[in-house]
């Protein structure tokens, strides 16, 4: 699986996207996005899990915990494809719109 199919499953999850939407508004740790979301401790530490795998959120020793922030290298290379992929499909609808049309 590349790490781009890897993100994107990561995100098809609906907690696991809450889970990482919180973390884009400001960095949390466990304690402060369970009662965010409707599962327990031990599943949001599993959702992290899997976000980490797949380079959306990175994990900072503070103190006996973590707080986890967006990962913006594995972010950005996510972005990346999403990009080229727009770019594709934008160049095929400008050729689409340039072609001269039948005019019989």
């Amino acid at each position: 699986m590349t790490s781009d199919t890897t993100q994107l499953s990561a995100l098809g999850d609906a907690t696991r996207r809450r889970v990482f939407e919180l973390i884009a508004e400001r960095p949390r740790n466990v304690a402060e996005i369970t009662p965010l979301v409707s599962v327990s401790q031990s599943a949001v530490s599993q959702h992290l899990k899997v976000l980490r795998n797949a380079r959306l959120v990175r994990a900072v020793p503070r103190g006996a915990s973590n707080v986890y922030h967006i990962d913006p290298h594995g972010l950005g290379q996510m972005r990346a494809w999403l990009d080229a992929y727009w770019e594709k499909t934008l160049a095929a609808y400008k050729a689409a719109v340039e072609k001269p049309g039948d005019t019989s």
